[in-house]
C-alpha cells in the first residue's frame, strides 16, 4: 500500500485496492486488528451496520469493499479523525459509508441495526504509559470509552438478534465477555489471533448476540505467519488479497 501526500493537514491516502482509499494521519492510521475484525464480522448485503470507535474510517471502509452492506454508520468522537474519515468514505466513493460526529455513549441508530463492529481503546485508563498525544491516548486507552460503554451502545442500537463483533486483547477477555452480558448480549464466537504456532495469542475477536441463547463456539486459531515461516499464512494471504 502506497501513501499520497496531500495538504499541510499531515493526511495522507493508502491504496485499500478496488478504488478504495483510506485517510491517515500520525494520529489516526490502522493495522492488522482491522482487517481481521472487518473480516470475522462478515456483515451480509442486506445488512444495517455501524462501526463504532470508526477512527479514519479503516474497519467500515473494508467491510464496504468484501460485503457491501447496505448501511454502514461509522461512528466516531475525534475531530481529526471525522474528518479523516468523512474524507476516506468520499475519496472511496463509498455512499453507503455514513460518517457520525458523536460520542457513542449518547449516540442511537435510527434505526434497528443487524451488525454492530468495534475496535476499541484495549488499555484500562491510568494503565500503561500513555502518549504524549491526547489523540492517540483516546484512541488506545479507556479515557472516553470503556468496554461497558461499547456494549450499552450496541445494545441501544441492535436488533433482537442482531450481532456484536468486537476485537481486544487477550487480557481483556472476562471484560468484553462480563460486559456482554451485563447487557443481554450472549457471547457466541471466540477466535484468538497468534503470529504462528509457537506463540501465545495477542488478539481475540468475540462475537455476541442480543438476546441468544448461552452457547459459544470457541473456533480454530487464526495464524498470521505461514507453516514454514512465511511472513503469511493461506488464510491472511486471502483476508490482505495478496495473491
Amino acid at each position: 500500500m502506497s501513501g499520497t501526500d496531500l495538504d499541510e493537514t499531515g493526511f495522507s491516502f493508502e491504496s485499500l485496492g478496488e478504488g478504495y482509499s483510506v485517510c491517515v494521519s500520525a494520529e489516526h492510521r490502522f493495522g492488522t486488528d482491522a482487517f481481521l475484525l472487518a473480516e470475522f464480522s462478515a456483515p451480509r448485503r442486506k445488512d444495517s451496520v455501524c462501526d463504532l470507535c470508526s477512527g479514519n474510517g479503516i474497519v467500515a471502509l473494508l467491510m464496504s469493499r468484501n460485503f457491501h452492506p447496505e448501511k454502514i454508520y461509522a461512528v466516531e468522537l475525534q475531530d481529526k479523525a471525522y474528518r479523516q474519515l468523512c474524507l476516506s468514505a468520499k475519496e472511496s466513493g463509498a455512499s453507503e459509508i455514513l460518517p457520525v460526529h458523536a460520542d457513542l455513549r449518547q449516540w442511537r441508530a435510527q434505526t434497528q441495526l443487524d451488525l454492530v463492529t468495534c475496535n476499541p481503546p484495549y488499555k484500562v485508563d491510568n494503565t500503561g504509559i500513555k502518549n504524549d498525544s491526547d489523540e492517540v491516548t483516546i484512541a488506545r486507552h479507556e479515557t472516553m470509552c470503556s468496554i461497558d460503554d461499547v456494549c450499552l451502545a450496541a445494545k441501544r442500537s441492535l436488533r433482537y438478534g442482531g450481532r456484536l463483533c468486537i476485537c481486544n486483547r487477550p487480557e481483556r477477555l472476562a471484560d468484553v465477555i462480563c460486559s456482554m452480558r451485563a447487557n443481554g448480549i450472549e457471547p457466541k464466537r471466540l477466535r484468538t489471533v497468534q503470529k504462528d504456532r509457537s506463540s501465545d495469542p495477542w488478539l481475540i475477536l468475540v462475537e455476541g448476540r442480543l438476546g441468544g441463547s448461552p452457547f459459544m463456539r470457541i473456533e480454530s486459531p487464526l495464524y498470521i505467519k505461514g507453516e514454514n515461516g512465511e511472513p503469511y499464512s493461506e488464510e491472511m494471504k486471502r483476508i490482505y488479497r495478496l495473491g
